[in-house]
C-alpha cells in the first residue's frame, strides 16, 4: 500500500499523559450508566473482541481492568504519519460522500495513547484495543496495537492496519447518520444487543461495510493499493470474527454471545462496501446480517 499518497489529517493527537478527555460517563455527573451508555459500551468493545468491560470507570465505580493513564505515548514518527495519512483519506472520502448528499461531514479526532486513557465514555485500558467514543467523537488507538495485530492475529500489512482505522471511523459515520439513535430505539423496543442476530453484530458489520466503501473510494482517487493489499484486509477481517476468536479462546463457539459477527460475515460486508463503494449497500439492519 502506497499510503504516503493519502491526504494528511490535522486531527491526530498524541496523549501527553495528562489523562485525555475527562472520563465522565454518559450517566451524567458520574452516576451509573443508563441505557444509552450500555448501548455505547456494547459497540465500543473492540473490533478485535477484547473485553468491552475493560472500558469505563463511571464515577465511584471501578473499571474491570486497571488503566495506566498519565503515561505519555511514545509514538514512532513513521507510525504517526501513517495514521495521519489514513485518517486524512477517510476525511476526504466521507467528506465527498456527505457533500454529494447535501450534508456536511464533521471530522473525528484520533488520539494515540499508551497503556490507558480517559475518554468521554470512561477510562480505557489497553485491554479494550482500538475504539470509538461517540461522547467526544474520537477514535482511540493504542500505539502498541499494530504490533499485536501482527503477532496475535496474524494480520500484517499496511492495508490491514488501515482497515482497523477505517472501521472505527465507520462508527463515527454511524454517529453522524443517526445509527446510534436507531440502535437505542430498537433496543428499547426489545431487540437484543448480543447474539448472532443482535444489534451489536449488525452495527459492527455495518462499520466493516463502511470501511469497504472507504477502501473503494480512496483507491479510485489515489490508486494506492498494491498486490496483496485487499487480501491482507480480508485476512484481518477473517481473523477477528466472533466464531474464530471464540474457538481459539474457548474451543467452542457460542453464537448467543456474538457481538461483532462471524469471520464470514465480516469478510462479506467489507467486500460489499469495497465492491460497491456505496454506503446505501451497507444496510446490515435489514434481513440476515
Amino acid at each position: 500500500m502506497d499510503w504516503q499518497k493519502g491526504e494528511t489529517s490535522d486531527n491526530v493527537e498524541v496523549d501527553s499523559g495528562g489523562g485525555g478527555g475527562g472520563g465522565r460517563g454518559f450517566g451524567g455527573g458520574g452516576g451509573r450508566m443508563g441505557i444509552g451508555g450500555l448501548i455505547v459500551l456494547a459497540i465500543l468493545g473492540w473490533v478485535f473482541f477484547k473485553n468491552p468491560l475493560a472500558l469505563l470507570d463511571q464515577g465511584g465505580g471501578q473499571s474491570s481492568a486497571p488503566t495506566q493513564t498519565g503515561v505519555p505515548a511514545q509514538v514512532d514518527p513513521q507510525q504517526e504519519l501513517f495514521v495521519k495519512k489514513i485518517l486524512g483519506s477517510t476525511e476526504k472520502t466521507w467528506g465527498d460522500i456527505f457533500a454529494a448528499n447535501g450534508n456536511t461531514y464533521v471530522d473525528p479526532k484520533l488520539e494515540l495513547f499508551s497503556g490507558g486513557v480517559n475518554t468521554a465514555c470512561g477510562a480505557a485500558s489497553t485491554a479494550v484495543g482500538p475504539f470509538y467514543c461517540p461522547g467526544d467523537q474520537k477514535v482511540y488507538l493504542d500505539v502498541a496495537f499494530f504490533q499485536e495485530l501482527q503477532d496475535r492475529f496474524h494480520a500484517s500489512g499496511d492495508f490491514a492496519r488501515a482497515y482497523v482505522i477505517a472501521h472505527e471511523v465507520g462508527h463515527h459515520v454511524q454517529k453522524l447518520t443517526g445509527v446510534f439513535d436507531k440502535v437505542q430505539q430498537l433496543q428499547r423496543q426489545g431487540q437484543p444487543m448480543d447474539g448472532a442476530d443482535g444489534l451489536s453484530v449488525r452495527q459492527e458489520l455495518q462499520a466493516d461495510c463502511f470501511a469497504g466503501v472507504w477502501a473503494n473510494r480512496s483507491q479510485q482517487r489515489l490508486q494506492w493499493l498494491q498486490a496483496g493489499d485487499v487480501e491482507s484486509a480480508l485476512n484481518a477481517a477473517s481473523q477477528i470474527g466472533d466464531d474464530t476468536l471464540q474457538k481459539e479462546a474457548r474451543g467452542t463457539v457460542v453464537p448467543d454471545s456474538f457481538t461483532h459477527g462471524t469471520s464470514a460475515q465480516r469478510v462479506k460486508w467489507f467486500k460489499t462496501g469495497f465492491s460497491s463503494g456505496n454506503m446505501a449497500q451497507c444496510d446490515t439492519f435489514a434481513g440476515e446480517p
